[in-house]
């Protein structure tokens, strides 16, 4: 269990570095898709003509390499419960615990307090300085319940190819 947990946190920080990341050193136009709709029409002019510049590519070799470690995590979450000889339901338990821990995070940690009380990213996108939809908490409700019905597929569909490997 205390393996499931620290691999929830990693993920947790993972996410935090991802959203940094692409803010900060990788604006582009997929990233304000996440955003309310008042502040995508104040950022699509200034992110529609950003050129590709080395901080931009450093930005993107970051988010790859941010993806590849959040693969590493629930492969190394996998594998050990393989090892440890769990069957379908505890790797299925573990990677809910895990997918269900990263989306708390993402609602409370990341939608309620980094968007709407911080101005985080106002900061970096001062074009957007007082757009109502900072305030507007749950404004992408529908796109985290799709997540949210989604996570048990995917964890489901991942401990059933895990527990396929470890017979094999």
């Amino acid at each position: 269990m205390s393996l499931t947990i620290l691999l929830t946190v990693i993920m947790m920080a993972l996410l935090w570095l991802m959203i940094w990341s692409a803010t900060v050193t990788l604006p582009y136009k997929g990233l304000i898709k996440n955003f309310p709709k008042d502040v995508q029409e104040r950022l699509e002019p200034r992110l529609n003509h950003l050129p590709m510049s080395a901080k931009r590519m450093a930005g993107w070799a970051a988010l790859l390499l941010i993806l590849a470690m959040m693969i590493g995590v629930f492969i190394w979450g996998g594998l050990d419960g393989v090892k440890q000889g769990y069957g379908f339901g505890q790797l299925f338990l573990r990677f809910l615990i895990i997918g269900f821990g990263v989306k708390a995070f993402d609602i409370i940690g990341l939608d309620y307090f980094l968007l709407t009380k911080t101005h985080f990213f106002q900061r970096f996108f001062p074009e957007a300085e007082g757009c109502a939809g900072w305030q507007d908490f749950g404004y992408n409700r529908r796109q985290q319940l799709g997540q949210i019905v989604m996570t048990p597929v995917v964890c489901a569909l991942t401990a059933w190819i895990l527990t396929l490997i470890a017979k094999a």
